[in-house]
């Protein structure tokens, strides 16, 4: 009985990659040492396995294959995700972004992992002048966190090639929707949403021109899903951008999710938050290409069931 380990699979994109799997009839186990993720996130299906324990701990991953010997396949969402504890405490940021994907390659290598699927992000690039950033364009991350996801990117590449892996790498762009955590930098829409439904004064940390790509975590599940089922052994660069192909400034965003929750748009700006990238948004022309991929949901739709998920839990 084939198995997928999804790590981080009780967080936010974890839980919607879960959820996905589950409606394909596939068994999946998750490791997930729960400090971001939710138990209300995890399917309740009997084909999920919820195993506790955290990516930076050897034994923890090791045994997740030792009790599941039949897993062939692994999903690693585990991270840190955040620029500013990446400037805090960047020893941490490596420990969990290099060392725990690292820890997840040697594992899969001793138990004959056919198909590993990773997520990085958009971070990667750091400021580039040419929009849609592209796979080929110059990686220079402006921050511990983007330099952390860079550098895994390549241990899993590496071990594609020596061990025979099929490897993905996926880079993400601003990702959103149920479930995301207002506590995470990047969960903006989030922020803003809590912020609006309590009465708040949203605050933008610049001066609002910032472009993201924001993209629906739906559809990135189901990016990560096909490249899981499709993924190809021995590419020379078998990176991706996972986006909307969309750029949005944030003041742009919070007008739209004023009028989707009726407050007037009348934010506070603070000064720009270290390590930020000014204009962000990527192509996705390679990902639609290569795996016949395409973003379902608009900008609008997205934002609409976002503010009627936390409506519903406020």
């Amino acid at each position: 009985m084939e198995k997928t380990l999804v790590t981080g699979g009780a967080g936010f994109i974890g839980s919607h990659v879960v959820d996905q799997l589950v409606t394909l009839e596939k068994h999946v186990v998750i490791l997930d040492n729960l400090s971001s993720g939710d138990l209300n996130n995890v399917n309740p299906s009997h084909l999920v396995t919820l195993i506790e324990g955290d990516v930076r701990n050897v034994e923890d991953v090791q045994g997740v294959f030792t009790e599941h010997p039949d897993i062939d396949s692994v999903v690693h969402l585990a991270a840190q995700s955040k620029v500013g504890p990446s400037l805090a405490d960047p020893q941490m940021d490596l420990a969990i972004n290099i060392q725990g994907t690292v820890n997840v390659l040697e594992a899969a290598r001793k138990h004959d992992v056919t198909d590993v699927v990773y997520s990085s992000s958009a971070a990667v690039y750091g400021h580039v002048e040419t929009l849609p950033v592209t796979e080929e364009a110059p990686t220079a991350p402006l921050s511990p966190y983007g330099v952390s996801k860079l550098s895994a990117e390549e241990y899993v590449k590496a071990y594609g090639k020596l061990y025979n892996f099929t490897v993905t790498a996926l880079r993400f762009a601003n990702v959103y929707g149920p479930r995301q955590s207002a506590a995470t930098e990047a969960g903006v829409i989030t922020i803003f949403i809590e912020q609006l439904l309590a009465g708040g004064q949203p605050t933008i940390q610049g001066d609002g021109k910032q472009t993201r790509d924001f993209v629906y975590v739906e559809d990135v599940a189901d990016a990560v899903i096909r490249s899981l089922e499709t993924g190809q052994r021995a590419d020379v660069s078998p990176v991706y951008n996972v986006s909307s192909e969309t750029e949005t400034t944030v003041e742009t965003l919070l007008r739209n999710l004023c009028k989707e929750v009726g407050e007037p748009f009348n934010p506070r700006y603070e000064e720009e938050r270290a390590g930020d990238i000014k204009y962000s948004y990527l192509s996705n022309r390679k990902l639609s290409g290569t795996f016949d991929w395409t973003t379902k949901t608009r900008l609008g739709d997205g934002l609409k069931k976002t503010v009627e998920y936390y409506q519903s839990r406020s």
